[in-house]
């Protein structure tokens, strides 16, 4: 996962980095505008993180030149203005995403995260051991059986097959269902759910204490 890091604070670039670096983010830095536009222009991310307050070119110039020249890479903008007609400048200007200083990094991957799943199209059909999923009619079967699901299983299945391999983590979840409800009891509850409703088709979550979720393989079922 290639990531453009956008930030002329040194202190919290540094620091930023080795976050992202703990997260399996491959980080580049640019601390001004004109590095970081000429390396959206060169250069392919999967995502960015762009601060609006940059020297020599400021942030919403970068937006506007880098989408002007036909870039899609998903970008985040990190920074401390808050206002209302800052964030829908940063929106108009190209921006996917909005996040304000100070801030919790769990959100900001998050966010990262789900930035990126929008930006690769998924394959609308997808067998996975024996799960099958149907992404254009949102429809689970294991083994041909169809599988009930309310809305937020189907979207907590979806993000587990999407990041397989990978701990999906609680903030990531909420992120997901676009909820401002991050009860920890309540995810519990839809991943007790799920595993039962997992049960033979060779595919089990995983808790990672104190991380998240895991979607991994089971025994080859019967």
């Amino acid at each position: 996962m290639n990531l453009l890091l956008a930030e002329d604070d040194a202190l919290l670039a540094d620091a930023l980095q080795q976050q992202l670096l703990n997260a399996s983010f491959k980080v580049e830095w640019a601390e001004n505008g004109a590095v970081a536009e000429y390396l959206l222009r060169k250069q392919d991310f999967d995502v960015a993180i762009l601060d609006l307050g940059l020297p020599l070119v400021d942030g919403l110039t970068v937006l506007k030149r880098v989408r002007e020249a036909g870039r899609t890479v998903p970008i985040l903008v990190l920074t401390a203005l808050d206002a209302l007609e800052h964030r829908v400048a940063g929106l108009q200007a190209g921006a996917d995403d909005y996040l304000t200083k100070p801030f919790d990094f769990p959100e900001l991957e998050a966010r990262l995260h789900a930035l990126m799943r929008r930006g690769r199209p998924a394959s609308q059909s997808q067998q996975l051991r024996r799960l099958t999923l149907d992404r254009a009619a949102r429809r689970a079967s294991v083994g041909g059986e169809p599988l009930e699901l309310s809305p937020r299983e189907w979207t907590l299945l979806d993000l587990l097959v999407n990041e397989r391999d990978r701990v999906v983590t609680k903030p990531q979840i909420v992120a997901a269902w676009g909820s401002e409800d991050s009860a920890g009891g309540s995810i519990e509850v839809y991943i007790h759910r799920l595993r039962k409703k997992l049960e033979g088709s060779g595919l089990a979550v995983r808790t990672v204490r104190g991380l998240g979720y895991l979607l991994e393989a089971t025994a080859t079922p019967s």
